[in-house]
């Protein structure tokens, strides 16, 4: 597997509109529009840092996962996602090295990516995504 970088920060918040507010104005990042992603009952924003960026999550249900993150823990970074060079590879070589995935197959994400999660419980309880683009 080979991680390219780090792709984004993924942080949970009420409303991207609300939330925005702090990384646009505080910090001067870009703000470049939504998009909303129904597969997973969210709407997402991204703000580029460099070669990475930061992604405001905004759930679009009451049951999606955001909304149950926030519900749970409320505001704030709710994962972190590396962008590898081959999603299927990686997920294979992870499932061989007896991690749990969420995701054994690549689903749809924002901007085009090709995502999967890895489970908490084999990250030291942090959510990490996988992306390919």
């Amino acid at each position: 597997m080979k991680i390219l970088k780090i792709d984004h920060l993924g942080i949970a918040v009420k409303s991207i509109e609300g939330g925005k507010n702090f990384w646009t104005d505080a910090l001067g990042l870009k703000f470049e529009g939504t998009e909303t992603v129904a597969e997973q009952k969210v709407t997402t924003a991204f703000l580029p840092v460099g070669e990475s960026e930061v992604e405001l999550l905004e759930s679009t249900a009451p049951d999606g996962p955001i909304a149950k993150y926030l519900e749970k823990k409320g505001e704030g970074i709710q994962h972190i996602a590396f962008r590898v060079e081959n999603i299927e590879e990686a997920l294979a070589e992870l499932k061989a090295k007896g991690i749990q995935l969420i995701d054994e197959k690549p689903r749809k994400g924002a901007g085009g990516a090709r995502i999967a999660f890895l489970h908490p419980r084999a990250t030291s309880g942090v959510l990490v995504e996988l992306c390919e683009r």
